[in-house]
């Protein structure tokens, strides 16, 4: 082979290697699973941050999901999940319909986590939804607190527990 083809092949062979690692990188092709957990977990906990900058805003039902002068539990995680790219749907029963199911064992800070409380519950039925903060706490509003955080391992949020789902 003349020196000049050998040049150019060279040339070639650099070229694609440099574009094949390029894509390889810019897709996140063959990063390990642990990556991609911990950017869940910081989302879910940017998710956290960022509800609860709206400690005390008022429960009103049916509020809109594009205002911030109040929430319903819906509307407050559709909200907050929205502004890091995550679409929920608009109820809290359709909310309890998405991503995948996760037990309150194995509950990560973002989880969506689901009740039947309030005066439409009947004890089956998914009728309240908060966020998973860690520590056993959610985030969440209903009522005349607000937009609170409360203890999931105790009292009427321990009783009418029913479920939690992972949308990150």
């Amino acid at each position: 082979m003349k020196k000049h083809q050998w040049f150019k092949q060279a040339i070639v062979v650099g070229m694609c290697t440099t574009i094949g690692l390029s894509t390889l990188m810019a897709t996140g092709a063959g990063t390990a699973p642990v990556a991609a957990a911990s950017v869940s977990s910081s989302t879910g906990q940017n998710i956290v941050n960022l509800g609860k900058k709206y400690m005390g805003v008022r429960y009103v039902f049916g509020a809109s999901t594009s205002s911030t002068r109040s929430f319903d539990c819906s509307s407050f995680t559709k909200y907050i999940f929205a502004k890091y790219g995550v679409n929920l749907p608009r109820t809290s029963v359709a909310q309890s319909k998405v991503g995948r199911s996760v037990s309150k064992a194995n509950l990560k800070v973002g989880d969506l986590v689901f009740f039947s409380s309030g005066s439409r519950a009947n004890g089956s039925n998914v009728t309240h939804v908060a966020v998973y903060m860690g520590n056993g706490k959610i985030l969440h509003t209903y009522g005349s607190p607000g937009v609170t955080i409360s203890n999931l391992n105790s009292g009427n949020w321990k009783r009418t527990y029913l479920k939690a789902r992972r949308v990150l």
